[in-house]
């Protein structure tokens, strides 16, 4: 199986020792504490479950900023995204300031129960330029309508680093008992079923035939043993599918279109970025370090709204060094119906032109849901347009 990112073995973050756990959980509730932003929330379960190995918990401002300019950690390894712990000024008491340990409280989950306990090397005010700089280079803009920029800007200034260790992997075991595994889990799983090559589908989306026919592609291409299926389980923006809706979807589909075994159907808990091509990268880190010998990029990979360009997320693979990651990139291109063809074709394997091709916009297709009409079963396997529907009805209503 392929290695994890920079190490030989993944760095899983998560205290799995119950005796060790439970007193770190009763230190954590006598230290001075933060409330996490729902980012810092997620990142923390990110490292709990190894998939950001080779991490120790989050970055300082130069760190931060090296990463965001050059993609590097201080020791030269390969890092696309900052990992961050922003805190308003009104978390930063003088207990906590004054703290070299201090509990890490989840948002997400009533009562804000500690998350993590944090051995804090340093607490750090941004500048203006150094949060600029971040902003810009994480999303390629710092224009507030993207979704990510005002998730990065509003949460504060000041950055609380250091290694931490984690107590739980927050709402996500209970919500997504199914469906929520961590890297651990997934590379032990893959171990199980003999797979050895493996091509992972990042979505935060149902997944519609256009989707289902690029996973097959892929696999038929690459000779894979499997499929990851690999869902966003965290938080969205407004107007993006709820992740329970999304995996009863993708469920319906792969029982009834994928042979048996052939597909790995899970989530991991990290809030979207929306970062495009940047996060496109930090997705092909972390399911190499679940095991998967292969990655999709699609068309607007992690994209919102016209921030990029349709296949922008490709392009970065192009610009980083080549040895940077080992995970191998399946570059999907326009994929959609062929009324020649009579199938789901991926544009330059098919000889006939935008005449022959069916397609539908997304727009279209929330309000046909709302209004109750079956989707064209060009575009989407009527066992999961029934679900979209049922749930664009309710919303509606």
């Amino acid at each position: 199986m392929i290695k994890p990112h920079g190490a030989e073995t993944l760095t899983p973050l998560y205290i799995s020792d119950d005796a060790q756990r439970a007193e770190l959980t009763k230190e954590a509730e006598e230290l001075p504490s933060v409330l996490l932003s729902s980012g810092a929330a997620a990142s923390a379960v990110m490292l709990a479950s190894g998939y950001f190995t080779p991490l120790t918990g989050y970055m300082n401002i130069a760190e931060a900023t090296n990463v965001a300019s050059d993609m590097k950690l201080p020791n030269g390894l390969f890092w696309p995204v900052p990992i961050l712990n922003i805190v308003s000024d009104d978390q930063l008491t003088d207990a906590v300031k004054n703290a070299d340990r201090i509990a890490l409280r989840d948002p997400n989950v009533d009562g804000n129960p500690p998350l993590a306990v944090m051995t804090v090397s340093a607490i750090e005010t941004f500048t203006s330029e150094q949060k600029h700089l971040i902003i810009e280079k994480t999303f390629g803009t710092t224009d507030p309508e993207h979704p990510g920029v005002p998730a990065f800007a509003d949460v504060g200034d000041n950055v609380l680093s250091g290694s931490i260790e984690v107590l739980n992997y927050s709402y996500f075991p209970e919500d997504f008992p199914d469906t929520f595994r961590t890297a651990v889990e997934i590379r032990e799983n893959i171990a199980a079923r003999g797979w050895e090559t493996v091509v992972a589908f990042q979505t935060r989306n149902p997944m519609h035939r256009a989707h289902e026919e690029l996973c097959k592609i892929a696999q038929r291409e690459v000779n894979a043993d499997g499929v990851l299926i690999h869902m966003l389980l965290g938080k969205l923006k407004p107007g993006d599918i709820p992740a329970a809706v999304r995996d009863a979807a993708i469920r319906a589909m792969v029982q009834h279109y994928f042979p048996e075994n052939t597909v790995s159907i899970t989530g991991y808990g990290f809030d979207m970025l929306y970062a495009g091509p940047r996060e496109a990268l930090l997705h092909a880190v972390f399911r190499q370090n679940s095991g998967a010998s292969h990655f999709i990029v699609g068309r607007d990979h992690a994209g919102a709204g016209d921030f990029y360009g349709p296949f922008d997320a490709q392009k970065i693979f192009d610009e980083i060094l080549a040895d940077a990651l080992e995970i191998e990139i399946f570059r999907g291109n326009w994929t959609m119906w062929c009324n020649k063809c009579n199938k789901i074709i991926m544009m330059g394997d098919c000889p006939h032109g935008q005449d022959d091709y069916f397609s539908i916009s997304g727009t279209k297709m929330r309000e046909m849901l709302g209004a109750g009409e079956p989707l064209p079963p060009e575009i989407s396997r009527p066992e999961v347009a029934e679900i979209l529907m049922e749930y664009y009805q309710n919303e509606v209503n």
